[in-house]
């Protein structure tokens, strides 16, 4: 059977007083394959579920959106289906509603274009299912439960369900977020069986790193208009390249790195003349009866900065987890905070420590307005208990300010862009009250969903804070994301943390 076509003309999207999109027109053919670029906000999203029909045009009496298969048009019903959608929101509603399927039935019910699994699944399904994981490298993880997964593999599983559909169109918003150079592989080998079946997808994308191999053409958006449809050439992903920032120091050969690998435990370090603000001792951490941590010993020093690496589920995003204060070691295993001995409440901790992860994005479906969620920072908290006080607010709307989100404080966090709430909860982490003494920010892939421009400007404010006596531990993949000044590293891999440089290189 042919492959599904789409055309839109005049085409806007209104999301309360704000319009995502305006005026698109667009026609895509089969076996067509596109990058979709543009700043946070200029409706990229948006752009992707109209696409998919989870976005309904507002009226304006002009649009037009067509769906045909060869020379036949089809209607949304039947088009839907082809379609296959997979954004971080996509992710974080398995947290927010509490699904947690093992891993083969949420691949299934990719199968059944359903959230959960209405019905059993059949024999042919199953095989289905398994191809798929094994086409996607995850069949260790078949009886895994997804709320177990690193944000990485949940993000790879979710890919599988979505190749489980057979669409005809994917349609991956920020695909490669949160994913190591071996999953990115994973996924590059997988596009590329997609691609020799003449498969079609428009991927939303901000580095030409995630642009995927036989990608034929641009679509740049700029505050919700199409600006340009055009071929991708290779000048294109090194201009993309150039923005984004991603070149990097070349890494010393892979022998000699791996000779100088020691156990963090067994590390010499100079001492400061002040104890360390956070000491672990022979900590081991276990999640649902893994291992994730082993004997770990570690001090961050005053002046410190650290970038924590490690392959997807080799426990960065715990590590962090344990620092804030929302694990605790297990039996034996001591964390000291400096100002902060033992019996002090967890809560007077949190409110000296600003804290950034993909998780926290998941947590933020209250309905409270973006200036709320911002204030809530002076509290370490979910959305506030009470109204803030004007201190509160002066301090939310100066970040919001800072960070070009004056005009959304009172839109809720869903009504924002990936980007936008990424950028909202950095504010947040920002606004905690800076007492005496040195603050602390946790920040676990704080870069994931920024465009180019919000990626330098958050770099250069974090470069100004370290200046300031901020101490700043950074969790990510991308060496090129982090801040001038980072003095140390820590990988992590099979459970034991090794030291390295601040770039990962032992």
């Amino acid at each position: 059977m042919s492959g599904l076509g789409v055309s839109l003309h005049a085409v806007s999207v209104r999301r309360g007083r704000v319009w995502a999109l305006k005026d698109i027109s667009l026609d895509l053919a089969p076996g067509e394959r596109w990058a979709l670029i543009g700043e946070n906000g200029s409706g990229k999203t948006q752009l992707l579920k109209l696409l998919a029909g989870d976005v309904w045009p507002t009226p304006t009496g002009r649009e037009t959106r067509l769906y045909r298969i060869g020379s036949r048009e089809t209607d949304l019903i039947s088009a839907k289906p082809r379609f296959a959608y997979l954004g971080g929101e996509s992710q974080d509603k398995y947290a927010r509603y509490g699904w947690d399927l093992e891993v083969r039935d949420l691949v299934a019910t990719g199968v059944h274009h359903s959230d959960l699994l209405l019905r059993a699944v059949s024999a042919a399904e199953r095989r289905r299912v398994t191809a798929t994981l094994a086409a996607c490298g995850l069949t260790r993880l078949a009886g895994r439960r997804f709320s177990t997964l690193s944000y990485g593999q949940k993000r790879l599983v979710l890919l599988a369900r979505a190749l489980a559909r057979e669409p005809d169109w994917l349609l991956l918003d920020e695909l490669y977020n949160g994913l190591d150079g071996n999953y990115r592989a994973r996924i590059d080998r997988v596009l590329d069986r997609v691609r020799r079946r003449g498969g079609s997808w428009v991927v939303a994308a901000h580095r030409a790193s995630d642009v995927p191999r036989g990608t034929g053409g641009i679509i740049e958006l700029r505050a919700g208009r199409v600006q340009s449809v055009r071929p991708l050439r290779l000048g294109e992903l090194k201009r993309l390249e150039r923005t984004a920032l991603e070149r990097v120091p070349p890494r010393r050969p892979r022998a000699a790195r791996r000779r100088q690998v020691r156990s963090s435990r067994h590390a010499q370090r100079p001492r400061n003349a002040q104890p360390p603000l956070l000491s672990l001792h022979r900590v081991n951490l276990f999640l649902d009866y893994r291992k994730v941590l082993a004997d770990l010993d570690w001090e961050v020093f005053e002046g410190e900065h650290w970038a924590i690496y490690g392959a997807n589920g080799a426990g960065k995003t715990s590590l962090l987890k344990l620092l804030y204060g929302d694990l605790a070691p297990a039996y034996g295993g001591r964390i000291e905070r400096r100002g902060f001995p033992q019996g002090t409440p967890i809560s007077s901790w949190k409110r000296r420590v600003g804290y950034v992860s993909p998780e926290l994005q998941t947590d933020y479906a209250v309905d409270v307005s973006v200036r709320d969620l911002v204030a809530s920072g002076r509290h370490a908290s979910i959305g506030l208990v009470e109204p803030p006080s004007a201190a509160e607010r002066r301090a939310a709307e100066r970040w919001l300010r800072f960070f070009k989100l004056a005009s959304a404080a009172s839109r809720r966090p869903r009504e924002l862009s990936y980007g936008q709430l990424r950028r909202a909860l950095i504010a947040r982490a920002l606004v905690g009250n800076a007492s005496a003494g040195a603050r602390i920010l946790l920040l676990d892939e704080p870069l994931t969903g920024l465009d180019p421009r919000q990626r330098a400007l958050i770099k250069g404010l974090l470069e100004r804070l370290m200046r300031r006596r901020t101490t700043v531990i950074i969790a990510g993949h991308h060496p090129e994301d982090l801040p001038r000044g980072m003095t140390h590293g820590l990988r992590l891999h099979r459970a034991r943390a090794y030291f390295t440089d601040c770039h990962g290189r032992s």
